[in-house]
């Protein structure tokens, strides 16, 4: 599962690494928190619109991807926070679909290490799905509307954080950057310049593939919440810190 703040962040982010889970045999759902009705360049604007044009834009970009769904949540853009109704949200989802594992913005990025300042709304969403992963989503005693509804505590095994600085594991995603810059080129409300962020996303997984001697890789921050053998593999696909994927 990928719980991102608005539209478009999955594929900025981990994209390649959900499609490279997916076809190696995963499923994947998507949770945006916001329809990102805040995202665009003219105050007159009707966010309601432009919250429909983005849903839909997502959808596109997550059949590119090959997720199971998408989920929106609602919540308003640019004023995200997290609070109990956010996480009830989060919790919902995650006893519904029952992932291994989370993907989420590292709610600890403030200011990138090479510059600039990450959303508010990015660090909001990455700390609600850290607390709804635990302990809330595995409490069977947190939320008990939900299990009365039939949605039972389920454990979460593993975060994967992105956007951080402080990775510590890369995904080969050599076979799969072209459907990430697919994916990316469905949010055609938000992208101006498609020829140069294509460039642009190629290169930095260019420079996160030669950290572990690929062609393209993008870098995570990985929390062990459960690691017990006998389950099996909580994903797939994952490279060790310096060492190349098999």
């Amino acid at each position: 599962m990928v719980i991102a703040a608005h539209p478009d962040d999955a594929e900025f982010g981990p994209a390649g690494t959900a499609a490279r889970w997916i076809d190696q045999g995963s499923t994947g759902w998507l949770v945006c928190c916001t329809s990102g009705d805040q995202g665009g360049e003219d105050p007159e604007a009707d966010p309601f619109e432009l919250a429909a044009v983005r849903e839909a834009e997502q959808r596109a970009a997550a059949g590119v991807i090959g997720y199971a769904g998408v989920t929106f949540l609602h919540q308003p853009d640019g004023a995200l926070v997290n609070d109990l109704v956010l996480r009830e949200m989060l919790v919902r989802e995650i006893r519904t679909f029952m992932p291994d594992a989370v993907l989420a913005t590292d709610p600890e990025t403030l200011f990138y290490r090479g510059g600039g300042v990450n959303h508010a709304d990015h660090r909001a969403a990455g700390l609600a799905a850290v607390d709804a992963v635990y302990p809330a989503a595995r409490n069977p005693m947190a939320f008990r509307s939900l299990a009365r509804a039939g949605l039972a505590a389920h454990r979460v095994r593993r975060l994967y954080l992105f956007w951080s600085d402080r990775s510590d594991a890369w995904v080969d995603i050599t076979t799969t950057l072209d459907r990430k810059l697919a994916a990316l080129g469905e949010h055609r409300s938000q992208i101006h310049d498609a020829e140069a962020l294509a460039a642009r996303i190629t290169s930095w997984a260019a420079e996160e593939g030669a950290a572990v001697g690929v062609p393209a890789a993008e870098a995570l921050r990985v929390v062990v919440i459960d690691d017990d053998e006998d389950e099996g593999p909580a994903h797939v696909g994952e490279a060790l810190p310096g060492a190349q994927e098999d």
